[in-house]
């Protein structure tokens, strides 16, 4: 439904193009725009359960003899999203994009969301034990990240002198790493 919403406000109402740089192909919207989404969404779901994960499951931390540093991992792999993989898949081969050799690159990129996300998690599932209000700044923190990461827009568009700040962020990287492998 997010894709769908997207793709209507800013493919067709406000006529988007992107257009890669580098090869000076141009890609449907729709295919950009979800080749940027699968990242996000599985990189917000993992972060989200993987903060909570200790709060979740506390009767296992507080009366059981239990690693618990296996719950983060079990709610960031569980966040994993294979329906929308495929239907990226779906849409880019709808759009003349077939799989080829690059393709494989996505299991590097997930792998490195997976990492990146994990760590991320261990910290966050830590603190937000003693600081409860961690849970809502990391959802505000996500929907600025969200228009931060280059998902619905191209970091080409920015100067030079933009664009350092904007590749701090490490999900830029893992967004067009899976567009670079699906186009």
């Amino acid at each position: 439904v997010t894709v769908v919403m997207y793709w209507i406000v800013f493919d067709r109402v406000f006529d988007t193009r992107s257009q890669l740089v580098a090869g000076g192909i141009e890609v449907p919207y729709v295919l950009y725009l979800t080749a940027g989404l699968v990242p996000w969404f599985y990189f917000t779901e993992a972060l989200t359960n993987g903060t909570t994960a200790l709060l979740e499951y506390n009767y296992l931390v507080k009366k059981v003899v239990f690693k618990i540093s296996i719950l983060p991992i079990i709610k960031v792999i569980a966040a994993i999203h294979i329906f929308f993989v495929c239907v990226l898949f779906v849409i880019a081969i709808a759009y003349g994009y077939y799989p080829s050799i690059y393709t494989l690159q996505i299991f590097y990129y997930s792998f490195c969301e997976f990492v990146l996300v994990l760590a991320i998690s261990y910290v966050t599932c830590a603190v937000v034990v003693f600081f409860k209000d961690l849970q809502q700044i990391i959802s505000i923190a996500l929907q600025i990240g969200m228009w931060a990461t280059p998902i619905l827009w191209d970091i080409s568009v920015l100067s030079d002198q933009m664009k350092p700040f904007f590749k701090l962020n490490p999900m830029v990287y893992i967004v067009n790493g899976y567009r670079s492998a699906i186009y």
